[in-house]
């Protein structure tokens, strides 16, 4: 006999295309070298470390 699994929710579906999308999306930012979040309150001019460039 095989072992027949419970047939999976929508809900389940649904859930398990979110987690794929945001690890897609996480790794598509992850290659541009975007920040993932930033602090509230804080822009990401504001990370930088405030040095003038020198190669300008």
């Amino acid at each position: 006999m095989t072992d027949a699994k419970p047939p999976v929710t929508r809900e389940d579906r649904l859930a398990a295309r979110l987690r794929e999308n945001l690890k897609r999306r996480k790794a598509q930012a992850r290659a541009m070298g975007a920040p993932m979040e930033t602090p509230a309150g804080e822009t990401p001019e504001s990370r930088t470390s405030g040095l003038s460039n020198p190669a300008a």
